[in-house]
Parts: C-alpha cells; structure tokens; sequence
C-alpha cells in the first residue's frame, strides 16, 4: 500500500530530480538492428514537468546510462539532464544538491529500481513509482498510484503543484 506524504510536506518541494528509464518511461526499450534506441513517454507526464519549471520548481533528469533518447526528451522538455553516471548517482545527486545550495529535505527524488535506492536516502521526499522494484518501495515515502511511463510522474507534478492527481 501506497504511503501518503502530508500535502504540505509534497508543497514544500522546491526542486525534483527524476530517473528516466521506468520513471519516465515503462522501462522497456525497442532496439533497431542498427542499434538505435527507442522508448515510450506519456504526453502528460511531460506537461507536468513543464507546469513544474512555470511554478518555479526546478528539476532534473539524472540517469545512469548515457543514451541520446534520453538527451532527446530532456532537451524537447526543456529539463536539464545529467547522464552516464553509472554507479555514480548518489555521488552526482550529493554533488547537485550541496553545488546549487539546495536543502535536501525540500527536494524529491523519483525513481524505481536498487540503482536509486542510495539516492532516495538523500532527500527528503523520497518516491517512487507503482511498478518499482521492492528494495526502492522500500526506501520511498511515497508510492505513486500510477506505473513508470504511464503517468506517475504527471501524479508527483500535481502533488508538489497542489493539484488533485488525475484519477
């Protein structure tokens, strides 16, 4: 079952970091025989990253693989991307957070599988998305009711915006 953050607590966010692959999209990924990537993002999702940045709350895409599908929908949402990180996103999300002053406990972390777990301990509004593996429900205090790709994170923009989550 889902753990509900105080409305406050989600309002008080002034800054999101997201993970792509299964928080951005389904997790899936449609190879071609010349290599080339492909993968499925919902529509909303991005409009509510945009919202985000309208209100002023800054956000950022942090990803572990260095793939140019990933660069080709951060730059379409005008969202800045760190990339190719490897086992190296909880040093890089520490490095964010300490370069661009900001407080952890007002900062949201979205992710869904053991390579976020270390970066939902360091903020204070951990989350993650339907289908996300145990160990990162596990370090999340919040649970999105919808799936990776399919609207959880249009369900967290509406959150910290205040908003009713679409049904």
């Amino acid at each position: 079952m889902a753990v509900r953050l105080a409305r406050a607590h989600l309002a008080s966010v002034t800054f999101v970091v997201f993970d792509f692959d299964g928080v951005m999209t389904d997790n899936r990924v449609l190879v071609a025989e010349d290599g080339r990537e492909s993968v499925w993002c919902s529509r909303s999702d991005g409009l509510g990253v945009q919202m985000l940045a309208r209100a002023g709350v800054g956000c950022l895409i942090l990803s572990t693989e260095a793939n140019p599908v990933v660069s080709a929908r951060a730059a379409k949402l005008g969202v800045e991307c760190v990339q190719g990180l490897g086992d190296a996103k909880g040093e890089a999300l520490r490095r964010i957070l300490h370069d661009r002053g900001l407080d952890p406990s007002r900062v949201a972390y979205v992710g869904n599988d053991v390579n976020d777990v270390e970066c939902l301990g360091l903020v204070g509004v951990p989350i993650c998305v339907a289908d996300a593996w145990p160990a990162a429900r596990r370090a999340a205090r919040y649970v999105t009711d919808r799936r990776g790709g399919a609207g959880a994170v249009r369900e967290v923009c509406d959150l910290v915006l205040g908003r009713e989550p679409a049904p």
